[in-house]
């Protein structure tokens, strides 16, 4: 198969990419989101002319021949990139095949459990769990995951004593059927991040991410080994040599890679491939409803080695604007607390026309 051209359509927060084949056939694809009109510069000048007309059968070959080519700029905004290629050809081999993206992985459509994940911290307790509720009542989550720390917060909590009062909280007013994880966003030292998991054990949380500086391996080994809580992380990873160092030093209990972070889905199933190997099952990041929960979505009904959730972002136009009218029709529906992929060819989506109309364009060609 051969690459004819690869365009971008662009704003700062949400990057698509349409990848054109020489049948005139084309797939969308996402880089990741945040600074995304960067990221579509990096994918015209440093990833595009390394594919256009070149065989792209052997899709991790050429993965891996745009990191050896682009050695000098290792890091994630390449990776980033290289995310918005990868997950366009999935959906032009989605759509050659007359096939939904997840079969093509050896899965196949259906269903797949949610957990209800709330991005907030300026939010008191109470009123963060009475919103939970009404999410329960009206879509049948049965799994929420709320936040403990401030961001990157070097042991600081968002106001003192918010972590303390979450914890029961949560328990009090969810009730015992609920599965409960919490966030910490690199918060904490290895000593504060132990005596949080305590009152996480005690209060029969299941899911305690990244609470130490996601950079320090050795700092969340001491946590995952000190507590029966299964400490998980692993979302800003974008190196294959990382994530295996990762595993094999069993750092968390559970992985959590981002499929657009990490350069798109082949790489995410060379992870995925470590982890089965090593027992360790994967929960990926999502955390937003552009393209990249539904890139999970399809991942998790194919990999052995899933974990029990899909994360689906709970925020709305309050908290992410731009993810207003991204797609003609949302593939994102809940159920009785879960979301289902469509036996669409592909990923089974399309974007707004009026939202590409706006967007700035760019193409590389042949």
């Amino acid at each position: 198969m051969i690459i004819k051209s690869i365009e971008t359509f662009s704003n700062q927060s949400v990057g698509f990419v349409r990848v054109i084949n020489d049948d005139g056939i084309s797939g969308w694809g996402q880089v990741s989101t945040y600074n995304s009109d960067i990221t579509c510069q990096i994918l015209h000048r440093q990833v595009a002319h390394w594919i256009l007309g070149k065989d792209i059968t052997d899709l991790d070959d050429k993965l891996d021949l745009i990191s050896e080519r682009e050695h000098k700029f290792p890091g994630s905004y390449l990776r980033r990139a290289m995310a918005g290629f990868d997950t366009a050809v999935w959906d032009l081999r989605g759509k050659i095949a007359d096939e939904p993206v997840t079969s093509l992985l050896g899965g196949s459509p259906g269903k797949v459990r949610a957990y209800a994940s709330s991005m907030k911290r300026d939010i008191k307790p109470r009123e963060e769990a009475e919103r939970l509720k009404k999410l329960r009542d009206e879509f049948g989550f049965d799994a929420f995951k709320v936040r403990a720390g401030a961001e990157v917060g070097r042991g600081r909590d968002e106001w003192p004593g918010r972590t303390e009062e979450i914890i029961p909280t949560m328990r009090r007013e969810l009730g015992n059927d609920m599965d409960l994880l919490i966030d910490a966003n690199s918060c904490y030292g290895p000593k504060r991040a132990i005596e949080v998991g305590k009152i996480l054990e005690d209060n029969g949380f299941c899911h305690f991410e990244e609470p130490c500086p996601y950079w320090n391996f050795e700092e969340t080994k001491q946590v995952t080994d000190a507590l029966d809580i299964d400490v998980t992380g692993g979302e800003q990873d974008c190196e294959l040599s990382t994530w295996q160092q990762m595993i094999d030093m069993r750092v968390v209990d559970i992985l959590q890679p981002d499929i657009l972070y990490l350069g798109g889905i082949c790489r995410t199933l060379r992870v995925c491939r470590i982890a089965e190997a090593a027992g360790i099952p994967v929960t990926p990041h999502c955390a937003n409803l552009s393209l990249v929960t539904l890139f999970t979505m399809h991942l998790l009904r194919a990999i052995p080695n899933a974990g029990k959730y899909l994360e689906f972002s709970i925020e709305g136009a309050d908290y992410y604007p731009w993810q207003e009218g991204l797609f003609i029709e949302s593939p994102y529906k809940i159920q009785n607390g879960h979301a289902c992929v469509s036996d669409k060819p592909g990923w089974g989506v399309d974007i707004d026309p009026e939202w590409l109309a706006k967007s700035t364009y760019q193409i590389s060609e042949l």
